[in-house]
């Protein structure tokens, strides 16, 4: 009777508040596991996107086989993009700046080397080598969000981003414990080993991780020099994009489709950067980038299962490994070259 009588009252529920109300399920299931993620990322120091993706994928038979399904659908999508874009507050001009021509010419060299290395790696396979090599190049886990935000979507690109953000998230807690150890054997002094780690780990958090193992000033040179290939990161998306048009990926009318993010991401870099957002302002969107990110990489854990991870293959663990060895050995002996930092 209260519900003929509340129909009577407001009429029938609009299509678009019934769509809404069906995603509550999902993002709520995406926001329980980002916090546990949290969790133990502050509790027991664990990289938090390798346990959002552990955890999520734990949830895999809930998130595909109940309600929940369209809200983890929708925030491994819309909240994923919302996440990028935001992160063009951390975009630093005055750090490419700081580092002179020199050594901003050798962090963009090793960028471009590291992701043309990764296409020519995945030989036909283009949108695997360009998730890869970016996200081995550029920043990580972030990176390879923010790449396959702009790649033709499909299931086989929401399995290769899974698998590139393990394996760089792994491959990144690894060079935080044993690059430092490496470099003093090797005779680098503090400037020397500062590049390298800024230059060469995957993960901001990484690289002021493995920095503080050596000093403080070793950490915040390290950290400049990751902030500086982090800036580089909206070139690489524009010509990703332009490159999709090239290759036939084009919106209606042949137009090339710019996401509506990277738009969004290039504006705030600008306004940052311009001193029309302050940095307190960037400091609280920042870290709403982050939880963006993380609920995100959440809900793209809970949409894939442990098996079909498993079919990705030795060749692309093979491949990541080289990758980031690579860069490793590429970024020191830049570092020995440079003389500023002799």
């Amino acid at each position: 009777m209260l519900a003929r009588l509340t129909l009577a009252a407001f009429g029938q529920p609009s299509p678009l508040m019934s769509n809404t109300r069906a995603l509550y399920p999902g993002i709520a299931l995406a926001v329980v596991i980002a916090l546990a993620a949290l969790f133990l990322s502050e509790h027991y120091r664990a990289p938090v996107m390798l346990m959002a993706l552990m955890i999520g994928m734990a949830f895999n038979p809930l998130a595909e086989e109940t309600s929940a399904a369209a809200g983890i659908n929708f925030t491994s999508k819309a909240l994923l993009r919302a996440g990028v874009a935001l992160l063009g507050v951390r975009v630093s001009l005055s750090g490419i700046a700081s580092l002179g021509i020199a050594g901003f010419a050798a962090i963009a060299g090793l960028l471009t080397g590291t992701i043309l290395l990764g296409l020519l790696l995945s030989r036909r396979d283009w949108r695997s080598g360009i998730l890869t090599g970016g996200a081995v190049a550029i920043c990580g886990a972030s990176a390879a969000l923010a790449i396959s935000a702009c790649l033709p979507k499909g299931k086989a690109l929401e399995k290769e981003t899974l698998f590139t953000v393990v394996a760089v998230t792994a491959l990144s807690t690894l060079a935080m414990i044993f690059y430092p150890v490496a470099l003093v054997q090797l005779g680098f002094n503090e400037a020397q080993t500062a590049f390298v780690l800024g230059a060469s780990i995957h993960d901001v958090a990484q690289v002021v991780g493995a920095g503080l193992t050596i000093s403080e000033d070793t950490a915040q040179l390290a950290t400049l020099v990751k902030m500086v290939r982090v800036s580089l990161l909206p070139l690489v998306l524009c010509t990703l994009v332009l490159f999709g048009s090239a290759t036939g990926h084009q919106g209606r009318g042949g137009k090339i489709p710019v996401p509506g993010f990277l738009v969004v991401f290039i504006a705030l870099a600008v306004l940052a950067n311009t001193g029309v957002i302050e940095e307190a302002a960037a400091s609280v969107a920042a870290t709403v980038s982050k939880w963006l990110l993380i609920v995100a990489i959440s809900a793209l854990g809970a949409k894939t299962s442990l098996r079909s991870l498993a079919t990705v293959g030795g060749a692309k663990v093979m491949r990541t490994g080289g990758l980031t060895l690579v860069l490793f050995g590429a970024s020191a002996l830049v570092a020995r070259l440079l003389p500023g930092l002799s």
